[in-house]
């Protein structure tokens, strides 16, 4: 199992290698570069060729992307291209203010979409079951940024009870953010609950119609205890990698919601800086939104394992 564990960090951090070599190229792809874009239009002549020397822009592109990545595993991600800050400072603020954002949407959607799927498994093509499907499969249909604008429309326009917009400042603290972010979080909460509760109910369905849930019943053991003892854990280990998926799903729903909220997140960083055409933190966030959903992936394959005893099995056999 210890050398199961092991292949799987390596090959979570070959992935991030490859994918920062992906990220590297493809910035240096992209027509200007970080001193073009600082410049505007100075960008020329001797200042172009200064301000590049500056940057490190001058050295060779493969130079250029080990000393990249070897500070990015230091934690130093380089300087913006607009305000000549560092970038590791700029993205500190934003980075908490999504993970404030993903974690109240996980701490809603994830203990309610378990709950539900688990009622409409056991109470399948009954009228519950039939309504909270209808609405998992219109939450999953339905674009982010459509059922966001329906709900300001709704809640702040109509009915003036939340705010559409958030105006709290980036650097706030986390409870200044309440109650702006109860729209976006409810926004995110919907589609996450709407991916887990159908595989937590398929799951549940699958597991209650399995032999041995025939047999207990057959000799008489309660049903409660059937499903509590013997159905949910067997039923709910396969909602580990769908969560695993879910959060990392958030990585990119969540810079929809930050640009139609304007909540001064990651993703919104990622968009102004696009924008701005600030290549240098463009590249750092992408290599920080490709670290985590690795990351997520790995926690998951690792929990399923030592979860689940017949990979534990199957693992020390292989090995």
């Amino acid at each position: 199992m210890l050398r199961m564990l092991l292949r799987r960090c390596f090959l979570g951090a070959v992935t991030v290698a490859i994918v920062s070599a992906i990220i590297f190229l493809g910035v240096e792809l992209l027509p200007g570069d970080a001193c073009t874009a600082f410049l505007e239009r100075d960008a020329k002549g001797q200042m172009l060729e200064n301000c590049r020397k500056d940057f490190g822009l001058d050295r060779p592109a493969l130079t250029r992307y080990f000393e990249w990545a070897g500070n990015a595993l230091q934690g130093d991600l380089g300087m913006s291209a607009s305000g000549r800050k560092s970038i590791a400072e700029l993205v500190g603020h934003r980075m908490k203010n999504s993970l404030l954002l993903a974690a109240v949407s996980l701490s809603v959607g994830v203990p309610m979409a378990i709950f539900l799927g688990v009622i409409t498994g056991l109470w399948r093509d009954r009228p519950i079951d039939l309504f909270f499907s209808t609405v998992a499969i219109l939450a999953m249909t339905i674009p982010e940024f459509v059922s966001a604008t329906v709900l300001i429309l709704i809640f702040s326009v109509w009915l003036g009870w939340l705010p559409g917009i958030i105006v709290t400042s980036a650097s706030a603290p986390a409870s200044e953010f309440f109650p702006e972010i109860l729209l976006p979080v409810f926004v995110l909460a919907m589609v996450m609950m709407a991916h887990i509760l159908r595989m937590v109910r398929s799951s549940v369905i699958e597991v209650m119609a399995g032999d041995y849930i025939q047999m207990a019943t057959l000799k008489g053991v309660p049903y409660w205890r059937i499903v509590f003892s013997h159905a949910l854990p067997n039923a709910l280990l396969p909602a580990i990698n769908v969560v695993a998926l879910t959060i990392a799903w958030l990585l990119g729903g969540v810079v929809v919601i930050e640009v139609v909220f304007n909540y001064p997140g990651l993703g919104r960083m990622m968009i102004d800086a696009i924008s701005d055409r600030d290549l240098p933190v463009v590249q750092a966030i992408a290599l920080i939104v490709a670290s985590v959903y690795v990351g997520v992936n790995l926690t998951a394959d690792i929990l399923t394992m030592v979860a689940n005893p017949r990979l534990r099995t199957l693992n020390m056999r292989g090995g």
